[in-house]
């Protein structure tokens, strides 16, 4: 609801809900009173509406993701949400599937002036078509760090955290390790491949196996670990970029009647709460804090146009559990 449908509600002018807001002393005893009875009756919060019509700001953020249905996902968008109202904001989601059309029906939202600053959670290499759309609005790159370019971001170091994960594997006397992965057009999907080969070629391992699922599903990575497990000789380590696709593997694992880990340890990515379900070993990243700081860069864009472009790394933590 708009300040115009307040002074129709009230029957006075857009100009009288304006001195009302602003607690002016020039109103009418009597429209002071009908004005604040229509926002009392429409639900409305008059210190919000006074500072969008001091400031020209709607106070509103878009955050496009494109998997809602990710559990790494969700967690990021909880702590966006946390500390953008801890500022005085809100969020508009919307689930852009990593499809451009709907991508740009969420952008639309910036040219009407209806959110001040946009964080997005999409593949890197649609950054160019997503920086045609959104122009020199405010905008912030979340969870898909970007190490070039104008565009702010906040991510880990995805080939570290996966070179860490293949070097516990192999120290532990693995010694055919291999990587399900996901769609090459994230960033994260190929760095944490780099890192996976980078550790192959270091410790002169030959087995090399990567399978790419589908989707982040646990259906697709119960797939992806069939088709390993067809394989000969089949892997005794298995590595996947997320711990959706790291439960699937467990699931396809078990119903071939081998046993984790000691037929085949598994480590998962992100640290979800279904990691700590299944007992699974994984890398956890700071998801909220990820979410959080992505706020923060953002506000300071807004505030700050002219602010120089920040990168910024999170740190991660190697959690070992039972099926390693």
């Amino acid at each position: 609801m708009s300040i115009q449908k307040i002074a129709q509600l009230a029957g006075v002018s857009v100009a009288t809900v304006s001195r009302v807001l602003n607690n002016s002393d020039t109103v009418k005893a009597k429209n002071r009173e009908r004005v604040l009875q229509a926002i009392k009756e429409a639900n409305y919060q008059p210190n919000l509406l006074a500072r969008q019509l001091r400031t020209a700001r709607s106070y509103m953020v878009l955050v496009m993701v494109s998997n809602i249905a990710n559990p790494f996902c969700a967690e990021v968008v909880k702590g966006i949400e946390e500390q953008a109202e801890k500022n005085g904001y809100r969020i508009l989601l919307c689930n852009s599937g990593s499809d451009i059309e709907r991508s740009r029906s969420g952008l639309s939202l910036l040219s009407g002036k209806m959110v001040d600053g946009i964080i997005t959670m999409d593949a890197f290499t649609r950054l160019p078509e997503l920086a045609a759309l959104i122009g020199d609005a405010p905008w912030v790159q979340c969870a898909e760090y970007a190490d070039a370019g104008a565009v702010s971001c906040v991510g880990i170091n995805d080939v570290d955290a996966s070179q860490h994960v293949v070097s516990r594997l192999a120290d532990g006397g693995r010694q055919r390790i291999a990587l399900i992965n996901h769609d090459l057009s994230y960033k994260y999907a190929r760095l944490r491949e780099r890192g996976y080969k980078s550790v192959l070629h270091l410790r002169d391992l030959a087995y090399q196996a990567v399978e790419y699922a589908s989707d982040l599903s646990a259906a697709a990575g119960m797939t992806a670990m069939s088709k390993l497990l067809a394989t000969e000789p089949r892997p005794d380590a298995v590595f996947a970029v997320s711990d959706t696709l790291a439960a699937g593997a467990l699931r396809a694992i078990e119903k071939a009647g081998l046993r984790v880990p000691e037929d085949i340890a598994v480590v998962g990515f992100d640290g979800t709460e279904l990691s700590e379900m299944v007992s699974l070993t994984t890398i956890e990243q700071p998801s909220r804090d990820i979410g959080r700081k992505a706020v923060d860069l953002l506000l300071n864009k807004i505030d700050n146009p002219d602010a120089p472009t920040e990168r910024v790394m999170m740190n991660w933590r190697f959690i070992s559990r039972a099926s390693t």
